[in-house]
């Protein structure tokens, strides 16, 4: 797939013409990392704005005691880093690789330059950064109003519904995404003891499996009531 081919699926640049899908195509520089290489830390100045070709990044506010939560992952198609390029302040978390991954960089001049001649993608990244900030409040809600194993629960609806693949022949639902338990732990905003605690016990009432290849949801249907969205 060539660059303008790809970013006709990225949500920010469906609404430019094909000449202009090629000229910005040409102002892409791609990026290749390993699994768990940081792309960029938190107070990194911000000139650059990624989209994943390939691979999957997590973003992370880390804190001065060593915990992180983490926020959003980011996979094909998905875009970040948009936020330093439009305010021109230092990065607001850190992004790090959760498998090998591949990137297109897109430089602030070329970027604003966009911008500046397209109303549709304007209106497009405002729309993007008010979702974002719906889920940064949502998981504030969480932290505040839900206990550990409903966070857990709705973490994982999350990842099934975005990043899961059903089985053909069964309800089984297998998230492609390989997740550590200390990522989980980012993700909900407790420790991966906790974590470690609330799959088991979701693993003895038989709705998730966790093997090498990652987490199995096989009740979706107990695991929504056990997140309480039903």
């Amino acid at each position: 797939m060539t660059p303008e081919e790809f970013l006709k699926g990225v949500h920010l640049f469906q609404s430019l013409s094909n000449d202009d899908r090629i000229r910005l195509a040409a102002s892409l520089r791609r990026r290749t990392l390993k699994k768990g290489e940081v792309l960029f830390r938190k107070g990194d100045e911000g000139t650059t704005l990624y989209i994943v070709r390939s691979g999957s990044i997590r973003i992370v506010l880390p804190s001065n005691t060593g915990d992180e939560v983490s926020p959003a992952i980011l996979t094909t198609q998905d875009f970040f880093g948009e936020m330093a390029l439009l305010d021109g302040m230092p990065r607001s978390a850190d992004a790090v690789a959760m498998e090998p991954s591949e990137l297109y960089a897109l430089k602030r001049e070329d970027f604003m330059s966009f911008l500046k001649d397209n109303e549709e993608a304007i209106k497009a990244i405002f729309s993007f950064l008010s979702m974002r900030l719906r889920k940064t409040d949502d998981l504030l809600e969480d932290v505040c109003f839900l206990t550990i194993s409903t966070r857990l629960a709705r973490r994982l609806v999350d990842l099934a519904e975005n990043y899961g693949q059903a089985d053909e022949d069964s309800d089984i639902i297998q998230i492609n995404l390989r997740l550590t338990q200390k990522d989980l732990a980012s993700m909900v905003g407790v420790t991966r003891e906790s974590i470690n605690k609330e799959l088991r016990i979701l693993r003895e009432k038989e709705i998730i499996s966790t093997k090498e290849s990652g987490i199995q949801i096989l009740n979706m249907e107990r695991l929504k009531r056990r997140a309480h969205l039903y």
